[in-house]
């Protein structure tokens, strides 16, 4: 069992996987961990890179930008997540906070804490609110892909 719980925990921590892939793996039938505690280890691995990220992608990228064999790609990352982060900046405003926390939140593919983190990076917001933001928009993410792992979904559409 403690094995699976490490699996998990590893799991969470992959970037595009994260938590998204942690939490249905958490509840297949040959591992079947309780969703609560599968849900708390996801989010402590999902969350754990988080502060990483912040202080040091965006330095990384700016450092390999100009190295001969991956200076075409740091700088792809960096033009594009610039791009991306004043698009997002210009359609939320004042909202940044809350369009941060949605883009986590909302388990779609190429969102998600490393993504969110990022772009919170590269648009210079303050490491606090970024972290807060994507530490609530791993929260719900979690309530999404645990209630869709529980079969809540399925259940609301024979309902309905």
């Amino acid at each position: 069992m403690l094995k699976n719980y490490i699996i998990v925990f590893f799991i969470s921590m992959v970037p595009l996987i994260e938590l998204r892939g942690a939490i249905p793996y958490s509840q297949l039938p040959n591992v079947d961990l309780p969703l609560l505690n599968a849900y708390i280890i996801a989010i402590i691995g999902n969350m754990l890179p988080v502060p990483i990220i912040y202080l040091f992608a965006r330095k990384v990228l700016e450092w390999g930008s100009d190295k001969k064999y991956i200076g075409k790609f740091f700088t792809f990352c960096l033009e594009k997540g610039e791009k991306g982060g004043k698009k997002l900046q210009e359609k939320a405003g004042r909202g940044l906070f809350v369009a941060l926390l949605l883009f986590v939140g909302i388990p779609l593919p190429g969102t998600g804490a490393w993504t969110g983190t990022l772009a919170a990076s590269l648009l210079d917001m303050d490491f606090k609110s970024s972290i807060a933001a994507v530490m609530l928009g791993v929260l719900l993410a979690g309530i999404i892909m645990g209630a869709a792992s529980a079969g809540l979904f399925g259940a609301l559409g024979a309902v309905l």
